[in-house]
């Protein structure tokens, strides 16, 4: 997932603290510093690790606690009330946010040093517009400095299939982003012109003064700033540049996907009081996310973000070649009706492996439905040759609710037979639609919120916690819908 590095010496620390037998003041500073260790190697600023790591412990007073409060479950909920502010100050949403059917159209200026990830930028943002919101979106180049610009946009617009303008003659940005601002105003339909600007390799004053009169000649409803996740805490002094130079509304963080100093950007970026709206997680088009500080802490803490998860499979992915049901049923009603098959299993591999990059999925599913092992290029190859397997499978073995009785040596030499793979891998697939199986039938027969306590009993305390407690499972509960 994003940031793996820093997730897991987060997760560890905590899961150390859980596991001491008495919690008191060493346990509490041990893992404090730890949590801090961890953010300064992911080049979060110093001055905001000192602040998380203070506030921490101004909040965790071990002392005045009362007889039998669970004093894990108290630091647990501050260093993630901690680490979600740290990456959402309270500024709130962002100056402007773009309506669909607007008239005239809204116009988003993006801005930024070259080499950030701008131009790939404002296709991604005005694909998601259309794709997710329904928009009819516009592309206008204003960058004239660097060659190639236009061709680039050009080939990432028409792959989109998103309208766009720009120039080969005419050296002056100005010009040309008024002209194409002015096409696709007095366009029918169009209602969302995105305005790609020129780049330097460092904060010029000619950056700044074109951005200036660009900005005043088209008149932009919402200046975006797109930034390279690589440069860490240099993001501060760079948004507070911008910021000072022009209206800056918004920021979006690219390459999140590669980059260990991407916690450092974020923070940095929060602690000038900007919002951050998405942020970059790939190379293709679709990999842009909405940013939201809460769920991005769940997902750094592997306790899952279930809601962000069902978003992408509704929003992006239509259902499978074989079946009517889009992703988003099928994985609700695994979790409702709680007999899991290998043919579900193979339903669920295919909805994933449609959706993109998968590391940024998996981190989404929370208690570890779907092993972290499918998260790197190796587990997804994994996941392809379990699919491969499957499909050698008969009808039987995939919908026996006892497959893997079924599955006796015979079977399983034939599907490996058939599908060109080891015995080992198809016992090893067999082993993994076994444990999948088990997770799926804790959450069956819920029908009231007072019946959590039950289900809470039922689970083991290290899946509990994964899910964020039992407060964390009764949210997961109404969100997949299983109340009566």
């Amino acid at each position: 997932m994003v940031m793996s590095q820093l997730s897991g010496s987060i997760k560890g620390a905590l899961a150390r603290m859980s596991k001491a037998m008495v919690v008191d003041e060493k346990v509490l500073n041990d893992c404090v510093n730890e949590i801090s260790r961890a953010l300064l190697q992911a080049d979060v600023r110093f001055e905001t690790v000192r602040g998380v790591q203070a506030s921490i412990k101004s909040t965790v007073n071990l002392q005045a606690l009362a007889d039998g409060t669970n004093k894990r479950r108290v630091i647990h909920r501050a260093v993630v009330a901690e680490l979600r502010r740290m990456l959402d100050p309270g500024t709130g949403k962002p100056s402007f946010t773009p309506s669909k059917g607007r008239k005239p159209a809204s116009v988003v200026m993006f801005v930024g040093l070259q080499g950030s990830g701008k131009t790939t930028t404002c296709v991604k943002y005005a694909d998601y517009h259309r794709r997710t919101k329904g928009f009819s979106p516009a592309l206008v180049c204003a960058d004239t400095f660097r060659a190639g610009a236009l061709d680039q946009l050009k080939q990432s617009a028409a792959k989109a299939g998103i309208p766009f303008y720009g120039s080969h003659t005419e050296s002056d940005p100005v010009k040309v982003a008024v002209e194409g601002v002015d096409r696709f105003r007095n366009q029918e339909g169009c209602d969302l012109i995105v305005v790609d600007t020129s780049g330097r390799h460092r904060q010029e004053a000619a950056l700044l003064e074109e951005m200036r009169q660009v900005a005043g000649a088209t008149r932009p409803d919402l200046v975006v700033l797109v930034m390279d996740a690589s440069i860490g805490q240099a993001a501060f002094e760079q948004a507070q540049a911008f910021r000072q130079s022009a209206p800056v509304g918004a920021v979006i963080v690219t390459k999140m996907d590669g980059h260990a100093k991407g916690g450092g950007a974020l923070s940095a970026v929060a602690a000038t009081k900007s919002p951050v709206i998405f942020v970059g997680t790939g190379e293709h088009i679709p990999d842009l996310e909405a940013f939201d500080a809460k769920s991005f802490v769940s997902r750094l803490l592997g306790l899952g973000d279930l809601s962000g998860f069902m978003d992408k499979i509704h929003d992006v992915i239509p259902g499978p070649a074989d079946d009517n049901t889009s992703p988003y049923q099928i994985l609700e009603e695994l979790i409702k009706r709680g007999n899991f098959t290998l043919r579900d299993l193979r339903k669920l591999f295919r909805a994933v492996q449609s959706m993109g990059p998968l590391g940024q999925l998996v981190s989404m599913i929370p208690g570890g439905l779907i092993s972290d092992k499918f998260n790197d290029k190796e587990g997804q190859a994994k996941m392809k040759r379990y699919m491969t397997m499957m499909d050698s499978m008969t009808d039987a073995e995939l919908d026996g609710s006892s497959s893997p009785k079924l599955m006796n040596q015979s079977r399983i030499n034939r599907v490996a037979r058939g599908s060109g793979r080891p015995v080992r891998e198809v016992v090893d697939m067999l082993e993994e639609h076994k444990r999948m199986a088990k997770m799926m039938t804790k959450l069956p027969n819920v029908k009231r919120p007072n019946d959590i306590n039950h289900i809470a009993n039922a689970i083991p305390q290290d899946l509990l916690n994964r899910f964020g407690g039992k407060f964390g499972l009764q949210k997961l509960i109404r969100q997949m819908g299983a109340q009566s």
